[in-house]
């Protein structure tokens, strides 16, 4: 198989990385490596969408995967996701895209700027209509996400968010990688790590390592039973 891996940050992949073999580097944002019967080119683009929907359009206009993953962490909005739970994201949107009518906020959808013909849409929210189908992710607890530009950490703003969205995770990259992937037609994945809650900001309560060390263990899980 050929897969594609996407990933933020070299940080949140790096333990996962020690378990494949190097082959090259075709750019500064691209590796390939091989992995059982896989061959598997890791995406490091960046924080945020602009860099991943550049660095995934790019890699994708080159060569054709089988199946897209894309791993990371995520802060959660609702007490039911514990710190360190992996979770399979099956719906994702960005959040900010649209204008500010006063205290209300108009999407794309209420302004008639966005057609859903591409890919399947439900009130401006993208599903993911071409899953890759795999046991170790269907026991994966299924949750919705946003995708932000910047992170939730204000009592109001985090309100407003689950008032108009109701999502269970946010992410900084989420919706530009299922959205290139649905148009695509490749069957992929949002598999995510819970590192912290959504609140006013407070890295004592984060736990990066737990997370990164769950998301490790599913995604070879994964990986090894595709």
């Amino acid at each position: 198989m050929n897969i594609l891996i996407v990933s933020a940050t070299y940080l949140e992949i790096e333990p996962l990385l020690t378990h494949f073999s190097f082959i090259h580097q075709p750019n500064q944002k691209l590796r390939q490596y091989h992995f059982k019967n896989h061959e598997i080119d890791v995406l490091i683009p960046g924080v945020g969408m602009t860099f991943t929907a550049y660095w995934l359009g790019k890699t994708l206009a080159q060569k054709r995967y089988d199946y897209a993953l894309n791993l990371g962490i995520a802060g959660s909005f609702t007490d039911e996701l514990s710190i360190g739970e992996v979770v399979h994201i099956i719906s994702d949107r960005i959040s900010e895209l649209g204008a500010e009518d006063g205290e209300k906020f108009l999407s794309l959808i209420d302004m008639d700027l966005l057609e859903d013909e591409d890919f399947t849409l439900q009130n401006g929210e993208m599903m993911n209509t071409i899953p890759i189908k795999n046991d170790s992710i269907t026991k994966l607890k299924k949750v919705r996400g946003i995708t932000v530009n910047t992170t939730h950490g204000e009592d109001n703003s985090i309100k407003k968010a689950m008032k108009l969205f109701h999502p269970d995770v946010e992410s900084m990259e989420g919706a530009a990688f299922l959205y290139a992937c649905l148009l695509e037609g490749i069957s992929c994945v949002q598999i995510r790590a819970i590192s912290n809650k959504i609140e006013k900001r407070k890295r004592e309560s984060w736990n990066i390592k737990l997370a990164i060390k769950n998301l490790t263990k599913t995604s070879l899980e994964i990986l090894q039973t595709i």
